[in-house]
């Protein structure tokens, strides 16, 4: 019953990278980048065109932009939270733009500081304004299964969100898990009220694996049918916004389990892997991920690597 093909987003270099004290060098960040492509990943959220301000790892959007290797079949997107946003990433050249907000006002007014209402006409204006040039606009909903906040979040609620997304225009949107609040059960019920109620919508799930169980809500989310997921390199990544927030579902550790199942995600698990212990090189710390720790499961070792248990 899951899908066959499934395909991975890459956010680490967006969502892991805002929360990262130290500047990392920009021609890292392309080199990383260039690197998770070459591994067959083909969307990837490579930044986002934020005030400096408020996330300064970012503050280098457009030469990131600039250095990546426009492959063939390649989508590059970007995180935009304003017109001033939107008009630098246009000035870039990406090929998506994701235009955000919360299902509750309370996570909307920390993360953005303005109501629900007034992010949903600032996606019909940034909708509006990319069309004129050709760039997608992908839509996004933070605290989809849960908020630090206000607690459990209704399917109704959340469905109503998409609807007023859909009825502008966008109709590709992600359900983000910002705090790692999603359970299996959650997952079924939201993705099912949206299907039943909007089943043109092409929905992508974004779990977080704060309380270890992303990779369970994925196979909640393929059960419904769902073939696309964000994930993060090493693990890394988190909310600054949301109070125990932690590190995303690992990239490596998705295409590890979904090529497990025989689905096919067109990414090569071991150049993956080489690129999430890059990632542990320039970050100088040990990441979460755990296949980048233990290797394929096929992976043997001679009996000589081991002391023998003595009489």
């Amino acid at each position: 019953m899951y899908p066959t093909k499934v395909e991975v987003t890459e956010v680490g270099t967006r969502d892991g990278f805002q929360n990262e004290k130290i500047f990392i060098p920009t021609e890292k960040k392309i080199d990383l980048i260039n690197k998770i492509v070459a591994s067959g990943v083909r969307r990837i959220e490579a930044t986002a065109f934020v005030s400096p301000r408020a996330v300064p790892q970012l503050v280098d959007a457009s030469e990131v932009i600039a250095g990546i290797n426009r492959v063939p079949s390649l989508r590059i997107a970007c995180l935009v939270p304003n017109h001033q946003g939107l008009a630098r990433a246009i000035a870039a050249e990406v090929d998506e733009v994701v235009a955000f907000c919360s299902v509750t006002e309370s996570h909307n007014q920390t993360n953005l500081n303005r109501s629900i209402e007034e992010s949903i006409e600032g996606f019909e204006s940034i909708m509006k304004s990319a069309e004129k040039t050709h760039i997608a606009v992908h839509g996004a909903l933070a605290v989809a299964f849960g908020c630090p906040f206000e607690g459990d979040v209704d399917p109704s609620h959340v469905a109503s969100l998409v609807n007023q997304l859909y009825a502008i225009g966008i109709r590709n949107i992600t359900l983000g898990d910002t705090t790692g609040m999603a359970t299996p059960p959650l997952v079924d019920r939201v993705v099912k009220t949206i299907q039943d109620k909007m089943p043109d919508v092409k929905i992508s799930l974004h779990f977080h694996n704060t309380r270890g169980i992303g990779l369970v809500n994925v196979l909640a989310g393929l059960s419904a049918g769902i073939s696309r997921y964000e994930s993060s390199i090493g693990g890394i990544g988190g909310c600054p916004f949301a109070p125990g927030a932690s590190g995303n579902i690992c990239s490596e550790d998705l295409v590890y389990m979904l090529g497990e199942y025989g689905i096919d995600t067109g990414v090569d698990l071991l150049s993956l892997m080489h690129c999430a212990h890059q990632l542990q090189g320039i970050l100088g710390r040990a990441l979460p991920g755990q296949v980048m720790k233990a290797g394929l499961r096929t992976r043997t070792f001679p009996l000589s690597a081991v002391k023998r248990a003595t009489r």
